[in-house]
């Protein structure tokens, strides 16, 4: 699920309104939070299975947020008006800005936590979800904690540098953006619909032919796109 994860980390820096500068460290935390949480599911291996309802859920709403960036791609960032933080700030009070890199900032007699904090908390809460469909999915093929783990541990630690390599490359290719959103749709339909037509698990190389297939396309079309432009440009001045 590591490549399903790497497009979750997109929507939520982009759905809080991130700069790049601090998603270094929001990652950092996020993938060693992530670690630790691994770690605990192992344990208690076989009882996530009773959180599939969770699974469809999250499904649900990738598939809405990526109908929303394939109609709406180039959304203003409104932290305050973000649902997500209204219903945290009943809990925790939020403060909308980002405050640099803390992800708490004391603002007169109260602690806030920041929209750098949000987002790492939804970063946590994606993993606990994508974990919840994977986990089990790896004791299926082998009972030893130690393996299970460490295959865990391994797809984690490339998450931050194919981030990376993602995000440089939405900057570069402006089409890229839309395949994203049919990315999302597609991780989401999986989770709530196609991998129970495939009882319990979608065949992942269908899977990464089809966000290849997407992704190419779309830096193919990014690429000729840009370069009729300029002809276009010359040819009217």
């Amino acid at each position: 699920m590591a490549i399903d994860n790497i497009f979750v980390f997109v929507l939520v820096f982009n759905y809080f309104g991130v700069p790049p500068v601090y998603q270094h460290r929001v990652l950092f935390y996020g993938i060693f939070g992530a670690l630790v949480f691994r770690a605990v599911f192992i344990a208690v291996g076989a009882a996530l299975m009773q959180y599939h309802a969770v699974v469809l859920i999250f499904g649900v709403f990738l598939v809405l947020t990526g109908l929303k960036l394939l109609w709406s791609p180039e959304q203003e960032i409104a932290p305050e008006k973000n649902p997500l933080i209204k219903l945290f700030r009943r809990v925790v009070p939020v403060s909308p800005d980002i405050h640099g890199s803390s992800f708490f900032v004391k603002l007169g007699e109260r602690w806030h936590a920041t929209r750098l904090f949000i987002a790492l908390l939804f970063l946590e809460i994606s993993d606990i979800v994508f974990a919840v469909d994977s986990v089990p999915a790896i004791f299926a093929v082998t009972r030893e904690p130690l393996i299970v783990y460490m295959s865990n541990v391994f797809a984690i630690l490339g998450l931050r540098a194919m981030y990376f390599l993602l995000a440089d490359a939405l900057r570069r290719f402006e089409l890229l953006k839309y395949a994203l959103a049919l990315v999302l749709i597609f991780v989401g339909l999986k989770m709530t619909w196609l991998n129970s037509m495939y009882d319990g698990k979608f065949p992942i190389e269908w899977s990464l032919a089809i966000i290849a297939a997407l992704l190419i396309g779309a830096v193919i079309a990014s690429i000729v796109r840009g370069a009729r432009e300029p002809r276009s440009q010359a040819r009217e001045t």
